[in-house]
């Protein structure tokens, strides 16, 4: 009661952010600001580092950086664009967990794609590199420490016949499918005749890894 009349309808706390989706979105643009300092940082680094006695070396450490997703690239790709049911089936009682992407559905995108040949991955924009991995937190998704709400974009660069049969040929993305007649959950498929794909952004410290042997 004593609340209710100092509030006068009004919030004792109005500086509060109760709002889930602005929460995410205010830490998507931080976590992106410090992904920009921390490219700015290493891309100097490098160019510090690129005087040195093995110039012939260059071409070789041209092409491993092409590998490991650290140059961009462009070319024809495919996108899948995986989104959650919409919320009028979710009001007919049924499991809300069969109604929303799931972290393993976009895994199986990202393995069909790579089976199909595909030269470089994109997830939400973000560079896909061998330590990416794709966490679900709640009713988001996490990549390089960024979180993502749905609708998820996954972009491949290769051969879009290739990359097609191989999305068809799935077994996970074909349940995925049924889902998706059963709740109405969403799949696309598009082909970008031109895509570009950035770099790789962020740390790449493995600090829970170690050489083997020796």
């Amino acid at each position: 009661m004593v609340s209710a009349w100092n509030a006068q309808g009004s919030d004792l706390r109005p500086a509060r952010n109760t709002d889930l989706d602005g929460l995410i979105q205010d830490q998507s643009r931080r976590n992106s600001e410090l992904v920009r300092q921390l490219t700015g940082l290493r891309e100097e680094v490098d160019r510090l580092s690129a005087v040195g006695d093995e110039p012939n070396l260059a071409p070789q450490l041209d092409h491993f950086a092409a590998t490991a997703g650290m140059t961009a690239v462009e070319g024809p790709a495919v996108t899948v664009t995986l989104s959650d049911a919409p919320a009028s089936v979710a009001a007919d009682g049924i499991d809300p967990d069969l109604l929303v992407v799931h972290q393993q559905d976009i895994q199986a995108v990202v393995n069909a794609l790579w089976s199909g040949g595909a030269e470089a991955m994109t997830i939400q924009g973000q560079r896909v590199i061998s330590t990416t991995g794709v966490k679900c937190v709640g009713n988001t998704v996490v990549l390089h420490g960024v979180p993502y709400a749905p609708p998820y974009a996954i972009s491949a660069i290769g051969d879009p016949a290739r990359l097609h049969a191989a999305l068809a040929s799935s077994e996970p993305i074909q349940i995925y499918q049924q889902y998706v007649k059963a709740y109405r959950l969403g799949y696309r498929e598009e082909d970008v005749p031109k895509a570009t794909f950035p770099a790789h952004e962020g740390a790449l410290d493995l600090p829970n890894s170690r050489p083997l042997g020796g």
